[in-house]
């Protein structure tokens, strides 16, 4: 099945219009995003969004995904951020062997229980900052993961840490303990999801709580091919602040890099995920401008979507991904200075 679930899809959309967007700018500036605001997203269904119908999800197309967490996102993207980072674990306890699948497959699919992420650190170059040791049948992993998003909201973090040329992961609980620690990050757009650095110390892990070892080569490759997905962030975005602002050209141009992405090869995926990014940018500072000074006070919308839009140009990122950012910018205000003859 490779098409939209228009009724998921419509949805999503009138939970984002009518009850995520107009909270948006509260949750923004309680630095947590409410429970509340994470239950309208449960009670809607699409904790169920990343998991097959047999532990109780939607198993719906990566088509369908992209669109509903667009909608999600382009309502308020600090809680679409924490509910996203639950498709990780949801998936990875959907597709072990392990005993994770039976404790946490169903309970995730159903949003009876919450996920996180730590990954993001996989794609920084040198040393790697997350490692794992054997012990005995399990593990132990030392380090740190820079990026751990919905602390205080989710149950249970999927964990990546390097042995060797292997990525170990596992399902760890997200709480604090004697040899996992946290640390919040304050952060300039969506602070609210509460984003924190996790300092492991030789924190033990159980064989059973490891959902797969792969090589880094394989995850890197599927990492490459999974880049449409996080793309739904700045398209929802985008799509938020094209409507706030009215007509314009960017109307079109939103649909051309959505369709860009939607058909993009994987070769193709970090320059039309860039090319979304720039636009982002570019639609979210129309916007500002357009409002004029009162975008800046901290109740306009114009300034949160704009700073959601510099925290998108990072997210996800990896090095070809940012060099198209880079190029994009640059050759962009190259063209400008061109035209205007300076």
């Amino acid at each position: 099945m490779n098409q939209i679930d228009n009724e998921l899809l419509e949805r999503a959309t009138a939970l984002a219009d009518n009850q995520l967007f107009p909270n948006a700018l509260e949750v923004d500036a309680q630095g947590t995003v409410p429970a509340s605001q994470l239950d309208l997203i449960c009670e809607a269904g699409f904790h169920g969004l990343f998991a097959p119908t047999e532990f109780g999800g939607l198993g719906v197309s990566p088509q369908t995904q992209w669109a509903v967490h667009e909608a999600i996102s382009g309502g308020c993207l600090t809680t679409s951020f924490v509910w996203a980072q639950h498709a990780g674990p949801s998936k990875a306890a959907a597709e072990t062997n392990g005993p994770m699948k039976d404790r946490w497959a169903e309970a995730l699919a159903t949003g009876e229980s919450r996920g996180g992420v730590a990954f993001a650190h996989l794609n920084r170059p040198g040393t790697p900052i997350l490692r794992a040791e054997p012990e005995g049948k399990g593990w132990l992993f030392s380090g740190t993961a820079p990026f751990v998003t919905g602390w205080g909201h989710i149950d249970v973090v999927l964990t990546a840490a390097r042995h060797g040329e292997s990525i170990v992961w596992a399902m760890l609980d997200a709480e604090d303990c004697e040899t996992l620690t946290s640390r919040r990050l304050s952060l300039a757009a969506i602070d609210s999801a509460v984003t924190v650095e996790l300092t492991l110390d030789n924190h033990p892990v159980s064989e059973r709580s490891v959902t797969s070892v792969e090589s880094f080569s394989e995850w890197a490759e599927k990492y490459r091919h999974g880049l449409r997905s996080n793309g739904s962030n700045p398209l929802g975005v985008t799509s938020r602040a094209t409507r706030l602002l009215g007509p314009s050209p960017l109307d079109e141009q939103l649909d051309e890099a959505r369709n860009k992405i939607n058909k993009a090869t994987v070769d193709e995926l970090p320059e039309a995920r860039a090319l979304l990014g720039d636009l982002c940018v570019r639609a979210t500072s129309a916007l500002v401008a357009t409002v004029g000074g009162s975008a800046l006070f901290i109740e306009q919308q114009a300034q949160r979507l704009a700073r959601e839009s510099l925290f998108l140009l990072v997210q996800g990122q990896t090095p070809e991904i940012k060099k198209h950012h880079l190029k994009l910018l640059t050759d962009n205000a190259a063209t400008r200075r061109s035209t205007n003859g300076n």
